[in-house]
């Protein structure tokens, strides 16, 4: 079918007319390169010998924050003895694989270009690290407790766990709660505060049951997602020394810090899992990464505000590379361009210190994932775009940059690209994106939606016969998610439109 269009519409072969005040497309910052395995640090064959010197031969995750006193705590999850067989958690000899809930290890390693040192664990007898938070490991009940962050302030240490009541389906787990632990001896015991806790919801959806933690100008700072690998990410914070009272917490809302949980407007767009943010001296900015499971890549993200706005994904890893990859922790002494990290496979169930470099290209922050479509690799729109009418992707160097365009085509009815970004509620945003159509296309849109599907603001015009950028400026309103879309809307003729290099920046 492709093909037979190539053949219908021969002047869309070769080189496009664009117009000569073309101007570079804006892309999301920072724009890393692929990333590299520096080192295996768990399990077999690791570095660390983490089997002979902690009992450990399998474990994930891999939680990283600095103590405040020269060290590196890494907390990990399910982990497993010298009986585990592998791969994935609980594999083996139920009496044999010494299964432990959650780890913690330490190190003092700063040159990290040939790894991380693993220096001591918690133990409860020589050569063995301990579980150091208690669970139940009753399925249905409380199944296991897994940290997801952890911080310090002064000389104690905070842990955000939670509670997992069961696991579900690929990418889907329900918690019980997510709640917080502190520690006053470096991490060798922990207390749980039964008050710090986030009971989760009937329906399984409390947005704060997996958080990353950091802290900024005396505020400890909560970026928290629901249980599973697909929701969005939301804010709250706290004073540094107010972190176990659960109603000093404030909830950012979109305009302002609110005392209501319920009022927690997302600041980027799902699916987001196992997150992890700090700041970033090199870039001036913050990051935040974690798995897109849609996309099953780590991507990276960028804002000059916790609040946002958050530039669209950059993808880090590739899950067709680092195959069943999950879990990525950014470490704190990570320093200039080099960004360090740990990151988790489901096989060999262990955890990898990996490697990648950031630049900035110092142009506005795009809040579009993958606006130039160079990430889609088969010719039907892929996350976090969606197709609505009839279309596909060119992969014939069509476009207006790079290799890859979409493409919409059909005689009747609405057909458009679209997806979804947070905005912040009450700014004033311009999308741009460059399109080219048919020249008996006379209904071309450009525009943005809530996802009620109200339309915000829309730019229609008829046909552009060589590449053109369209803006529309919206005001986002009290709408902290929103939809854009292009396309156009047929008749009675054949017709199509190509879009590409799609911006969503804030002006104000």
């Amino acid at each position: 079918m492709r093909k037979r269009w190539l053949l219908l519409v021969p002047a869309l072969i070769g080189a496009a007319l664009v117009p000569a005040d073309q101007s570079p497309p804006a892309q999301a910052a920072p724009v890393p390169s692929p990333a590299e395995r520096v080192a295996k640090l768990t399990g077999p064959e690791s570095i660390n010998d983490t089997e002979a010197r902690f009992g450990l031969k399998a474990t994930d995750l891999g939680i990283l924050w600095d103590n405040g006193s020269g060290e590196i705590l890494t907390a990990f999850g399910d982990s497993y003895g010298s009986g585990w067989t592998g791969p994935g958690g609980g594999t083996g000899d139920q009496a044999t694989i010494d299964w432990r809930c959650n780890l913690l290890l330490r190190s003092k390693d700063r040159n990290l270009s040939d790894g991380m040192t693993l220096d001591s664990a918690a133990e409860d007898r020589p050569g063995h690290a301990k579980q150091f938070l208690d669970c139940k490991k009753v399925d249905r009940d409380e199944h296991t407790v897994i940290p997801t962050a952890g911080i310090s302030v002064g000389k104690r240490q905070y842990m955000q766990y939670m509670s997992v009541n069961y696991w579900g389906p690929a990418g889907s787990w329900f918690t019980n709660y997510s709640g917080f632990a502190y520690s006053d001896d470096n991490g060798e015991t922990w207390t749980k505060d039964a008050d710090a806790r986030w009971q989760n919801t009937t329906a399984w959806d409390d947005n704060f049951q997996m958080v990353a933690l950091t802290r900024d100008q005396g505020y400890v700072y909560m970026i928290g997602t629901p249980n599973g690998r697909f929701g969005n990410a939301h804010v709250a914070r706290v004073p540094e020394k107010l972190v176990l009272e659960k109603k000093a917490w404030r909830y950012w809302d979109g305009r302002t810090w609110s005392p209501q949980e319920s009022a927690a407007a997302p600041i980027a767009v799902g699916p987001i899992s196992e997150v992890s943010v700090q700041y970033n001296a090199y870039l001036g900015k913050w990051l935040m990464m974690y798995l897109d499971e849609s996309r099953a890549s780590v991507v990276l993200r960028s804002a000059k505000s916790l609040t946002g706005p958050w530039s669209g994904e950059q993808v880090v890893v590739k899950g067709t590379d680092y195959p069943g990859l999950y879990g990525t922790f950014m470490h704190p002494w990570s320093s200039g361009a080099d960004l360090y990290f740990t990151m988790s496979q489901w096989d060999p169930y262990n955890v990898f210190l990996m490697h990648t470099k950031l630049t900035d290209d110092g142009q506005v922050t795009n809040l579009v994932t993958d606006p130039g479509f160079e990430g889609q690799t088969g010719s039907t729109p892929t996350a976090p775009w969606q197709l609505s009418g009839r279309g596909g992707i060119d992969r014939t160097n069509l476009g207006h940059s790079g290799a890859n365009n979409a493409y919409v085509r059909d005689s009747i009815g609405a057909h458009q690209l679209q997806q979804t970004v947070a905005v912040r509620p009450h700014h004033t945003y311009r999308l741009s994106a460059w399109m080219r159509t048919a020249e008996n296309n006379s209904e071309t849109m450009l525009g943005v939606r809530t996802l009620r599907g109200k339309t915000i603001a829309q730019e229609t015009g008829g046909a552009h016969p060589a590449y053109t950028k369209v803006s529309v400026d919206f005001d986002s309103g009290g709408e902290s998610l929103v939809q854009l879309y292009g396309g156009f809307f047929g008749h009675s003729q054949d017709v199509w439109l190509q879009l590409d290099d799609v911006v969503v920046e804030e002006i104000r």
